[in-house]
This record gives C-alpha cells, sequence and structure tokens, in this order.
C-alpha cells in the first residue's frame, strides 16, 4: 500500500437503522420471491418448516459473528475473522468464498429484476432481461463509489418501501387463505424437510453480511449485534407470514412450477383489485435492489481486506478521497456484470448455498478458537449466550445440511476450496507470515511456547480504533469538562454533594446514586495518590457516558480525620461500555499527577482556564518523552 491508503481510511456512517436495512435488504430477494415455488415442490406446505429450520440453523453463525465483530470491527468481516483465528491459508479460502457467494447472490438477484421486469413488459427478450440487470449494476456501483453514507441511505429508502408492500399482501392475503390447501402437509416425507432447508439456506445468508462493513459502523459494539438480531427476528417472521400466505392463496399446482410465487399469490387476492401480481412485482424488484445493492457494498470490502493483507493485489486496498475502496468495487462490479451476461446462476443456487453454510462453519469455529487461546486483548462488547452449546449445536446442523444437499455441490465447493488453496500457496505464501489464534490454542494444549505478542498487540490496536481511545479525545475532553474551584474549607459529605450534582446534571444520571457512590469511596483510603492529590474513579450504569471532573481546594478538603486536606481531586465516571477508554484515561491522569511540580503549579494557577492548560502541558511533555 502507498501512503495514501494509510491517511484515507473507511468512515463510520452507518447507524443502526442502515445496519438493519442493510441486514435485512439483503435477505429479502431471491429467497422470497423466486425459490419457495421450487421449495414448495420439493417439500409441499411443509416448505414452512423447512424455512423455520433454516432459520434456526443461521442463528449460531449469526451470534458467533455478532461477537466477533464487537471484538474486531474490521473491513471485510467474515475472512479477517478466519485469517486471524486459522490462519491466512484459511482467510485465503475464506475470503475467496464470502467475496464469491456474496456476488453470485448479488449478481442473481440482479438477474431477479430482469426477470420481474418481464411480467410488467411482457415483451422483453432474454439479452433485455439481462441488459436490465447491468443497468443496474452500474447504477449502485456509481452509489458505491459516493460512499457508504450513500448506500445506507438508499438501502433504508428500499426497506422500507419494500416491508410496507409484503405487509398489504400479508394482511389481505389472510382473509383469502384455503386450509385445504395445508390438508397434505408433508406430501414428499420428513427428509425432504431437511434438504429443502438446504437449498433455501440461501435465502438467510445475507444476514450476517453487514459484517463487512463493520470498520464503518457507529459503536459496532451494540449497532451490529442488535441491527442482526432485529433483521433475523423481523425477516425471519416475515418469511414465515409471505410463504403461509401463499401455499393458502395460490393455486398449488401453479406454485410449484412458478418462479414468480408471491405474484402469484397476490393474483389470487381479490381484496387487491387485481393489480396484486404488479403491485407484488414491484415489490420484488426493490427486494433485488436491495440485495443487490446492499450485496455489492459487503461483496468489495472483502477484496479489499485481503488486499491491506497482501492475499490480493494491494491496489484492491486502496481507499478512495470519499472513504470508499473504489478498485475493489469495481472489479466486484466487473465480475458481477461477466457473470449476469454469461452464466446461468439459476444451477448455482444449491453451490451458493453450500458456500454460505461453509463460511458458517468457518466462522463459528473461529470464535471457538479466539475463545479458547484465551488472547488477552480479545473483549468483545457482545457475547454470545449459552457458549459453547449453541455453536456445537450449529456445527451439528450445518454439517448434516450439507450431507443432505448431495455430491455435486459439494464436488463443487471442493473445487472451490482447491483454488483457494492454490492461490494462496502460489501467490500469498511467500509473502507474508502471520501469527494467528490457533497457534495460541495450540501452545496452550501442548505448554509449548511458540509464539509472541502480534496477534494480542493488532487486537489491542482494534480495540483503541473501536473505543476511540485516543489522545486528541482526551484532550478535548480536558478542554470541556467541569473545573471546580473551592474557595473555602469543606467536609467530605457536603463536598460529595457539590460533585455529584455537577455530574448528574452533565451525565442525566441520579445525583442521589451519585452521592453514595462518592461516600462510599471516600471511606477508601486508595482515592489517594500523594498527599494532598487524589482520584475517585468510578463505573456507573448507562450507555455513552464519560466524564472527568477536575477540583482545586487551596485550602484543602477534608476526606477523613487521618489523611491530609486534599488540594487535588480527579473525578472519573464512566459507563461499562467506555471501559476502555476509562482505564486509558485514569492511568493518563495518574502520569500527570505524578510529575514533580504539578501540585505547586495547580495551587498556584490563576483561573479555570490555566488549570486546564496545566494538564494539557504536562500532557504534551508526557508525549514528548
Amino acid at each position: 500500500m502507498g501512503v495514501r491508503e494509510e491517511k484515507v481510511g473507511l468512515r463510520k456512517e452507518l447507524g443502526l437503522l442502515g445496519i438493519f436495512c442493510i441486514a435485512s435488504g439483503a435477505m429479502i430477494s431471491s429467497g422470497l420471491f423466486v425459490l419457495p415455488g421450487l421449495a414448495f415442490a420439493k417439500a409441499g406446505p411443509a416448505v414452512l418448516i423447512s424455512y423455520g429450520i433454516a432459520s434456526l440453523l443461521v442463528l449460531p453463525a449469526l451470534l458467533s459473528k455478532a461477537e466477533l465483530s464487537t471484538a474486531m470491527p474490521k473491513a471485510g468481516g467474515t475472512y479477517f475473522f478466519i485469517d486471524r483465528s486459522m490462519g491466512p491459508m484459511m482467510g485465503t479460502i475464506g475470503g475467496f468464498a464470502a467475496w464469491f457467494s456474496l456476488a453470485f447472490k448479488s449478481a442473481f438477484a440482479l438477474v431477479g429484476i430482469g426477470v420481474f421486469a418481464i411480467l410488467l413488459n411482457p415483451g422483453f427478450t432474454v439479452m433485455q432481461m439481462k441488459l436490465v440487470a447491468v443497468f443496474f449494476c452500474i447504477i449502485f456501483t456509481i452509489i458505491n463509489i459516493r460512499g457508504v453514507k450513500h448506500t445506507g441511505k438508499t438501502q433504508i429508502a428500499l426497506v422500507a418501501g419494500l416491508l410496507s408492500l409484503l405487509a398489504l399482501y400479508i394482511i389481505a392475503g389472510f382473509f383469502f387463505i384455503q386450509p385445504f390447501h395445508f390438508s397434505n402437509f408433508t406430501p414428499y416425507g420428513f427428509s425432504s424437510i431437511f434438504s429443502t432447508a438446504g437449498l433455501i439456506f440461501v435465502s438467510f445468508g445475507g444476514l450476517t453480511k453487514v459484517c463487512s462493513v463493520a470498520e464503518e459502523c457507529k459503536k459496532p459494539g451494540r449497532n451490529i449485534p442488535l441491527g442482526m438480531l432485529l433483521a433475523w427476528g423481523i425477516i425471519s417472521l416475515l418469511y414465515i407470514l409471505v410463504i403461509f400466505v401463499t401455499i393458502g392463496v395460490a393455486n398449488p399446482s401453479q406454485l410449484q412450477t412458478s418462479l414468480t410465487p408471491i405474484s402469484l399469490g397476490a393474483d389470487n387476492i381479490p381484496f387487491l383489485w387485481g393489480f396484486g401480481g404488479a403491485v407484488m412485482a414491484i415489490a420484488a424488484i426493490l427486494a433485488f435492489i436491495s440485495t443487490a445493492n446492499a450485496g455489492l457494498l459487503a461483496a468489495s470490502r472483502d477484496p479489499m481486506a485481503m488486499g491491506k493483507d497482501q492475499l490480493l493485489p494491494s491496489t484492491f486496498a486502496r481507499v478512495s478521497k470519499r472513504g470508499t475502496p473504489t478498485f475493489s468495487i469495481l472489479f466486484t462490479s466487473a465480475f458481477m456484470i461477466s457473470m449476469i451476461l454469461f452464466l446461468d446462476l439459476e444451477s448455482l443456487v444449491k453451490t451458493a448455498s453450500l458456500l454460505k453454510i461453509l463460511l458458517f462453519l468457518f466462522v463459528i469455529f473461529s470464535l471457538i478458537i479466539m475463545r479458547e487461546s484465551k488472547i488477552r486483548h480479545y473483549r468483545p462488547k457482545f457475547k454470545s449466550p449459552f457458549y459453547p452449546w449453541v455453536q456445537l449445536a450449529g456445527i451439528v446442523g450445518l454439517v448434516f445440511l450439507i450431507i443432505e444437499m448431495g455430491l455435486v455441490p459439494m464436488i463443487l465447493v471442493g473445487v472451490f476450496i482447491l483454488f483457494g488453496f492454490l492461490w494462496y500457496w502460489f501467490f500469498a505464501r511467500d509473502k507474508i507470515w502471520r501469527e494467528y489464534s490457533l497457534l495460541h490454542l495450540i501452545e496452550r494444549i501442548t505448554g509449548m511456547k511458540s509464539t509472541g505478542y502480534l496477534v494480542d498487540e493488532e487486537l489491542r490496536e482494534i480495540l483503541i480504533k473501536r473505543d476511540d481511545i485516543t489522545e486528541k479525545r482526551f484532550e478535548q475532553l480536558i478542554k470541556k469538562c467541569e473545573v471546580l474551584d473551592v474557595f473555602k474549607y469543606m467536609r467530605p459529605d457536603k463536598f460529595a454533594w457539590l460533585v455529584a450534582n455537577k455530574l448528574a446534571d452533565r451525565l442525566d444520571s441520579d445525583k442521589d446514586k451519585l452521592h453514595a457512590l462518592l461516600k462510599k469511596r471516600e471511606k477508601d483510603s486508595n482515592i489517594i495518590l500523594h498527599p494532598g492529590i487524589a482520584i475517585f474513579s468510578h463505573i456507573i450504569k448507562g450507555r455513552d457516558k464519560f466524564d472527568i471532573l477536575l477540583v482545586r481546594s487551596k485550602k484543602g478538603i477534608i476526606i477523613s480525620d487521618d489523611v491530609a486536606p486534599v488540594h487535588v481531586f480527579f473525578v472519573i465516571v464512566a459507563s461499562p461500555d467506555q471501559q476502555s477508554f476509562y482505564l486509558h484515561s485514569l492511568m493518563w491522569i495518574i502520569q500527570i499527577a505524578e510529575e514533580t511540580d504539578f501540585e505547586e503549579k495547580w495551587i498556584n494557577a490563576k483561573n479555570d482556564d490555566e488549570l486546564r492548560n496545566i494538564i494539557l502541558s504536562l500532557w504534551k511533555k508526557r508525549k514528548s518523552v
């Protein structure tokens, strides 16, 4: 990479709504508007159970990805987790699998736009249908190059329109369901339910692709897990309700041969006045657009991350002035256009599903390795509940799905894995050597020391960026923090109330609880750093709360009869999500207070600004040493 990439980085512009819309919009496409007809032909009405099974089986990978994303919010998501846990060879295979599976799914979604465009204009030829798909691919490429903020806004608008139309379909359709359509619930036996679950697993594949843009998310520790879980719950329920209505209103013989099942169902709902098919065609086009838009966004981050790690040419890692990986986006877009024009994507549905299952298995193993390696700076803000039982159940379920899907897709994926291995062996093997967590796990098991601290140091740097533990943030905080200049002797209780009132207003917290904390800590002799200097620090309940209060008393504050009056008092409080910055700030304050002439300068300062300048000047002195 050149100097330019070091200076220009990805921008944190995606909030919770954007994350939810990327995750949910990436799910609602072929899995809802094309595959239900094919799935119904294989399982009958029991396809509802197939969708439920696929939804449950994606949950272990979702929880694992959510935890890994909050510990390592980096571009490339799945690739990065696999690489740092199992090494660059597995990272290469995982990175290619993530990239191609997303690109295949997104290209299939773009072709889906053309398929439904034929419903609106039956005169379209196959080539015209493909040109429509290429046109939308170019549009999304331009949007993605302009910036992730524009991509997120586009996605929010698309998902809002899509969910509104699907809600209309569900409500209208419930009044016209034919119960006898469900009478023969499992016409092809129970085994067909599981093989069909493997077929439609790709329907849930887009759910976790938002992890690829974790580096561009605001508050990733909260927003990524919450956004993905909300998308999983809402869209899974939506899938089942829409398919339930479709089976209930559509003719079974027509449904099992239809590539536009939801439009077929809408045509059988009188409440929609004969426009149901067209309305659902519009909804389908919105769905395919949202999937393609989100897919191009996420897929382009995998080669970018691999380029940074020298597994691909460094050109892929370059970031433009707009904060987007332009070359990676263009290359991914060109790859998608070539597939649209020259490949029959329908035959690759099972292969795409199997690639997703393989990736989810890799991610689950990555979480287990990261947890069990006991690396010090692996500190996720969200932890997968019921570990390791959820992960073990996920492994068993996903392996069972792979077996049920048959030999041909397994051979195709085997060829794909071989390609990834050969690429690593001949292109990247001699360029890089990197520590990874599996080595630390082996070290723990064997008791033989063979690693350094490279992985731990990289994770520490990620934490600093994730938690905004920057010296600039600390300096800005000192410039804006409250300063109390106490001009007379003050007893502990009165001082505690004064501080509690000040902090309660700034942190929007309960002053009585803050007062109780202060009173409790005043009795702790450990708050005295040096004679005349004290530090009160505490973690309080809440989120996004952090403040520092500087106190100067020329005459002294009496903490107890056994301790000399305190002239310098620092108060640092933070909520649990700010703990890393809290610990660093505490360390920096202690370093400043230990300067030999600090107390004398503090007592003789003329005003609040001079008190702050004392902190900042000693801070600069500390940095220059």
